[in-house]
């Protein structure tokens, strides 16, 4: 079997412009690496999810990319559907929609990924092709998603049904079941996205094997000399990217900069969380919010920080604005927790801590010595062209998938993967990056 372009299906809750954080972008970045190796991408995903959670204007649709086709599901009932979704963990309303467009399009790979409130559990059933799932969350082993207990702590045993009531949100008879093992049954190959999260779903009760594969940036490419910068700040500064939720751990972040005489501290993002980090803050003139920023914006900041901050408090299961960092040369300085000391140890490009003056020393130890942080920036830039840059990433992840076809039996699939793994993706003006 020679070279030909495959079909790709991507299920999603949410999908840019109606998301709200990095699965989905990392969703649209595989599904623009994929189309421009050839390949043909459709995405289905629903918008009264996303209507459902935000509290905003319905965002303006974008241009329809070449290559790509989107499904955007709306079923009429506005919250309904994601909230009997939530509780059957099936496709309720949308399911005879969904068997129809993975019926007709006749796809090689259906690739599932956070489907919480898609269809939940009972898409993995629908459609005759290798299938995948990506877990971008703890959706497989914990109703919240993010091993969160009781809204206070991070998980380290199962008190599920007092943790989702303390969430607010409505417990899943389902998952009470052995229905979630029966539906992942049919799928073929599930990805972790660290050895972390890996081991978490094993050690909730995940019997399924996982295979790790991280999230990936385009391509880094070097820029020679001075580049405008309409980021400019004028001390030097920390950099903070993120939602601001209190399992970002701001909260004990703030108080150091109250102190802080050499740098200032940025924080980008918007949140539930800011108004009270804004009364932690106030009066001081050493801490910035600007709000929501653009992802070219942003990059500047990235460029221009003394390092990036990451203080997050929960379980993570990647760390995209590590990655981010690293592609600026931009070193880390994350709190020992989740997957981030797995990735500080692949590149060397950042130091972690556990509490205050841990962080205060790194802080001090990176503006104060431009030797070491001058390492660590190469180090970060190294790192990430050789662990988490597309042209790295995406031939892994198309093995991957090769090897699954093959042994579920779908030679034809497996030899048209084989053909394409190794294929380049051309250099294409694609916007990238999220907004914080």
């Amino acid at each position: 079997m020679g070279r030909r372009p495959l079909r790709f299906a991507m299920l999603t809750t949410f999908y840019p412009p109606f998301s709200f954080g990095g699965d989905a972008i990392g969703i649209q970045r595989l599904s623009r690496s994929l189309i421009r190796r050839g390949h043909e991408v459709t995405v289905i995903h629903d918008v009264d999810s996303f209507r459902a959670l935000s509290a905003g204007p319905e965002p303006p649709e974008p241009p329809v990319e070449s290559g790509l086709t989107v499904h955007r599901l709306r079923s009429g009932k506005g919250i309904f559907s994601p909230l009997l979704t939530q509780q059957l963990g099936r496709p309720v309303l949308n399911g005879r929609r969904i068997r129809r467009i993975l019926e007709d399009g006749d796809f090689d790979v259906i690739h599932f990924n956070n489907i919480s409130l898609a269809g939940g559990p009972g898409l993995l059933a629908l459609g005759d092709a290798v299938k995948v799932y990506e877990a971008h969350e703890h959706w497989l082993v914990c109703p919240t998603h993010v091993l969160w207990r009781h809204n206070r702590e991070v998980c380290t045993g199962r008190q599920c049904l007092r943790c989702v009531l303390r969430h607010r949100r409505p417990p899943q008879v389902w998952r009470y079941s052995d229905f979630l093992d029966r539906q992942l049954d049919h799928v073929d190959l599930i990805i972790a996205k660290s050895e972390f999260s890996r081991e978490k779903h094993a050690e909730f009760g995940l019997s399924r094997s996982m295979e790790v594969l991280p999230y990936f940036l385009k391509d880094r490419v070097p820029v020679s000399g001075e580049t405008t910068d309409p980021a400019t700040h004028g001390k030097p500064y920390f950099l903070f990217v993120g939602r601001l939720e209190r399992i970002k751990g701001l909260d004990d972040v703030l108080p150091i900069f109250r102190a802080y005489e050499g740098a200032d501290l940025l924080i980008a993002g918007e949140g539930s969380h800011e108004p009270s980090l804004r009364r932690l803050a106030d009066g001081s003139p050493h801490i910035h919010f600007l709000g929501r920023v653009d992802p070219e914006t942003l990059h500047q900041y990235y460029s221009r920080a003394i390092a990036l901050i990451v203080p997050s408090i929960c379980y993570e299961t990647f760390g995209i604005i590590l990655i981010e960092a690293f592609r600026h040369g931009t070193p880390v300085i994350a709190r020992r927790i989740g997957p981030f000391p797995e990735i500080i140890r692949a590149c060397g490009a950042g130091e972690l801590f556990e509490g205050p003056s841990d962080l205060e020393a790194s802080m001090r130890r990176l503006q104060n010595d431009p030797s070491h942080r001058r390492k660590l920036s190469r180090a970060a830039e190294r790192g990430f062209d050789s662990n988490w840059s597309e042209s790295v990433v995406v031939p892994q992840y198309l093995a991957l998938v090769e090897r699954a076809a093959r042994d579920s039996g779908r030679l034809d699939v497996a030899e048209a993967l084989l053909a394409t793994s190794n294929g380049a993706a051309p250099d294409q003006p694609v916007a990238e990056g999220l907004s914080y």
